[in-house]
C-alpha cells in the first residue's frame, strides 16, 4: 500500500473512532441491521466500546476452607447471646406463666417471683402494666422490669428484677413519665369507634375528640360514612415504653361537609407561675372562640342514646307515654358526671327514678340524674361541671342499667341534646391573644401532617 492510501485509512479510521464516541448506539444499531438481513436473522454483536479491555481473561478456580462448625459454636457462646421479650401483665398471672409467656426457663427465677414481697404486691395478678425481660441462651433469666403509671400526676412506677452471682434483688422507683406527640387521621364507615380503632387511636383519645366537638356534633346522631379526622394528641411514656395517653393537642373533625378544629390552650405565663386554676386550660377553636360550653352536652363520657326525648312504648308501663329525658346506655358503675356548675338540690331515693341526684344550676334550671347504682353527692353541696355524682346502675323502674338524665327549666322539661349547642362559649381574654395565636399557627402545622397520616400514629 502506497503512502498516500495509508494515510487516506487512517483518516478514515479516526472519523469512524470519532462517529463511534458521538453516536456509539446508532452505528451498533446500523450495524446489527445489515448483519440481521445479511445472516437471516442469527447474528452476534460485539461492543464497539472504545474502551473494550485489550488483556486475556482467565479463569482462576481455587478452593476455599469453611471454618469448623466448633470454633464457629465456640466463639458464638463466647459472646454471651442475649434475648429480649416484651409483654403485658394479666391478672391471671402466676409467677411460672408469666415467665413461660416471656420465655424464661428458670426454677430460680420462679421460686424469687412467688417469695418476693415488692413482685407479690406490683406485679402478679396486676393487669396492664409493660414488661420487658432479658434471658440468656439457656433461658435463664437476665433482668425483669415491669413499668405502670397508677396515677394521673406525671409520674410511672418501675419495678427492677435483676440476677448476679448472689442471685436474686429487687427495687421499686417512681420516676417522672416524658410526653411525645403523636398524630394519626381516619374517615368515618360506621361509627367514630370503630374509625379510631383502624386508624389505631386509643379509645381514650376518641372520647376526648368527642367531647371536644360535642357541643357542635351530636356523635349519636348525626356522623355521617365518609366523614374524617385528623388528631395530634400526647403519649406519656416510661423509659420510652407508652404507659399512659395525654390529651388531645389539636384536631380537625369534618362532619357533614363542614369542618371543625380545636386547639389545647392554656395562659402559659399563669401555669409557670402555678395561680390556682391556671393550669386547667381549655380547647378553642383556631380563631380563638372557646369550645366549653355553659352545659356539656353528655353526663356520660361518650355513651349512646337509648331512648330520646319524645313519646315513646314506656316498657314497664305498657302503655304510649311522653318520655321526658333522654336515656344513656352504659355499665352499671359507669361515672355520672354534673352538666354544669351548681348545687345539689336532692340526693336519694325519689320513686321509680330510684337513686336520683338533682342539680340547680342558676335560678331556674335544674338537671336531674336517675337509676343511679350509687350517690356520690350529698344535699347542699356545691359542684362544679365535670364532677362526679354518682355511678350508672338499675334502680327503680329501670329494666336495666342505663342513666335516665332530664333538663328543666322553669319546671318544664327540655331537650337536654339541643341545650348544649344553645348555650354561650365562654370567649378568649384580649391579653392571652398573642399567645394563642402562635399556638394556632403550631396547630395548623401539626393538623396538616396529621392529614397525611393514613394509618396508624407517627412520633
Amino acid at each position: 500500500m502506497n503512502q498516500t492510501a495509508l494515510s487516506n485509512a487512517q483518516e478514515a479510521a479516526i472519523a469512524l473512532l470519532a462517529v463511534l464516541r458521538r453516536h456509539p448506539k446508532r452505528v451498533l444499531g446500523a450495524v446489527a441491521a445489515v448483519l440481521l438481513v445479511a445472516t437471516g436473522g442469527s447474528f452476534a454483536v460485539v461492543s464497539l466500546s472504545p474502551e473494550l479491555p485489550l488483556a486475556p481473561v482467565h479463569t482462576v478456580i481455587e478452593a476455599v476452607q469453611p471454618l469448623p462448625i466448633d470454633d464457629q459454636r465456640d466463639a458464638l457462646a463466647s459472646q454471651a447471646l442475649r434475648l429480649y421479650r416484651s409483654d403485658v401483665s394479666r391478672s391471671t398471672d402466676t409467677a411460672d406463666t408469666l415467665l413461660k409467656r416471656l420465655g424464661v426457663n428458670d426454677l430460680a427465677a420462679a421460686a424469687f417471683l412467688r417469695a418476693d414481697r415488692a413482685t407479690q404486691l406490683n406485679l402478679i395478678g396486676r393487669a396492664g402494666r409493660s414488661i420487658s425481660a432479658e434471658v440468656d441462651a439457656q433461658g435463664r433469666l437476665q433482668a425483669l422490669q415491669a413499668r405502670w403509671s397508677p396515677e394521673d400526676d406525671g409520674h410511672f412506677k418501675r419495678l427492677s428484677i435483676s440476677h448476679s452471682d448472689q442471685g436474686f434483688t429487687s427495687s421499686l422507683q417512681t420516676l417522672p413519665l416524658t410526653a411525645s406527640t403523636r398524630m394519626a387521621s381516619g374517615s368515618i364507615q360506621s361509627s367514630l369507634f370503630a374509625a379510631t380503632d383502624e386508624a389505631r387511636i386509643p379509645d381514650a383519645i376518641a372520647s376526648q375528640m368527642a367531647e371536644v366537638f360535642s357541643g357542635d356534633i351530636d356523635f349519636h346522631r348525626a356522623l355521617r360514612k365518609g366523614d374524617r379526622f385528623v388528631v395530634v394528641y400526647e403519649t406519656l411514656e416510661g423509659d420510652g415504653e407508652p404507659l399512659r395517653t395525654g390529651r388531645v393537642l389539636s384536631t380537625e373533625f369534618v362532619n357533614a361537609g363542614k369542618a371543625y378544629q380545636a386547639v389545647w390552650f392554656q395562659d402559659p405565663v399563669a401555669s409557670a407561675q402555678n395561680k390556682p386554676g391556671a393550669a386547667k386550660g381549655a380547647y378553642y377553636s383556631l380563631r380563638g372562640e372557646s369550645l366549653r360550653r355553659a352545659f356539656l352536652a353528655s353526663p356520660v363520657a361518650f355513651s349512646r342514646v337509648t331512648s330520646g326525648f319524645a313519646m315513646r312504648f314506656h316498657p314497664i308501663l305498657q302503655t304510649w307515654r311522653a318520655h321526658l329525658g333522654v336515656d344513656y346506655g352504659a355499665s352499671t358503675g359507669t361515672p355520672v358526671r354534673s352538666v354544669a356548675d351548681g348545687v345539689v338540690e336532692f340526693a336519694g331515693v325519689q320513686n321509680g327514678y330510684g337513686n336520683a341526684v338533682m342539680v340547680r344550676h342558676g335560678g331556674s334550671t335544674t338537671t336531674l340524674y336517675a337509676h343511679l347504682s350509687r350517690i356520690n353527692v350529698r344535699n347542699g353541696q356545691r359542684i362544679a361541671q365535670g364532677e362526679n355524682v354518682g355511678l350508672v346502675g338499675a334502680t327503680g323502674w329501670a329494666t336495666g342499667p342505663h342513666l335516665h338524665f332530664e333538663f328543666r327549666v322553669n319546671g318544664v322539661h327540655k331537650d337536654p341534646l339541643t341545650i348544649a349547642r344553645q348555650s354561650d362559649a365562654v370567649p378568649l381574654t384580649a391579653s392571652l391573644r398573642p399567645a394563642f395565636d402562635k399556638t394556632a399557627a403550631l396547630a395548623r402545622e401539626q393538623l396538616a401532617a396529621a392529614a397525611q397520616v393514613r394509618l396508624g400514629s407517627v412520633q
